[in-house]
């Protein structure tokens, strides 16, 4: 992926596509991917593992080089990196640090996917002194059962702490939930209803979507 060119975005025609859409507030704004596509590649409703089956991403550096491009060149306010979950770990410290050296941090705004459970409260307030504002991380469901199933690899709980700490941060976390599970219960959609209205009530997130669950051809769910 680091010997890959950039994408043409006059090509693209990425000023499509630049503000009429709810993950920028600063415009014009893009898109790139660090990653294909999410590290934890087990959850059985993701057509995107089935597309791409083994995680592969770039060097921070390469990134960041890319992130320089798109401000000088193209004047970028906001980027939403869209690998389908953004890079942790050291990879994550290595890429805030460069951005906070480089200086991007006061050029522009960064959005990305997310997984809960997986960062403290230091790792965060780093993604937002590096300039990143927008955290979109899968809520999915309320019930232990569900979320055991589909193999999403948290606790019901971690979804509360990790949008405590994103908003202690000063980040604004988003909210994706699914209903209609094949083997969910009227009681337990309500119930992933109720935790995401609390997560609003206690002003631990800024926006939410909703979908219903589609077993994608090759997925496991599908075959379940």
């Amino acid at each position: 992926l680091n010997n890959m060119p950039f994408i043409n975005r006059d090509l693209t025609k990425w000023w499509l596509y630049s503000e009429k859409n709810g993950n920028y507030k600063d415009l014009p704004g893009t898109y790139t991917m660090s990653g294909r596509d999410c590290w934890w590649n087990k959850c059985t409703f993701c057509a995107w593992t089935v597309l791409y089956p083994q995680f592969r991403v770039r060097t921070p550096e390469n990134v960041l080089d890319e992130i320089g491009m798109l401000i000088e060149r193209y004047k970028v306010k906001e980027i939403f990196d869209d690998t389908g979950t953004f890079p942790a770990g050291e990879w994550l410290e290595d890429f805030c640090q460069g951005m906070i050296e480089r200086g991007y941090n006061r050029k522009v705004r960064i959005g990305c996917n997310l997984r809960y459970g997986r960062l403290n409260q230091e790792q965060y307030s780093l993604m937002r002194k590096a300039g990143f504002r927008y955290l979109l991380f899968g809520l999915e469901s309320a019930s232990q059962k569900t979320i055991d199933r589909i193999n999403k690899g948290i606790k019901v709980a971690d979804v509360v702490d990790g949008c405590k700490m994103a908003k202690k941060a000063g980040l604004e976390p988003h909210l994706t939930v699914m209903i209609g599970f094949p083997w969910e219960t009227k009681e337990d959609a309500i119930g992933t209803i109720k935790l995401a209205k609390e997560i609003f009530r206690h002003g631990f997130a800024d926006t939410l979507q909703a979908t219903i669950a589609i077993p994608y051809p090759g997925t496991p769910l599908f075959n379940e």
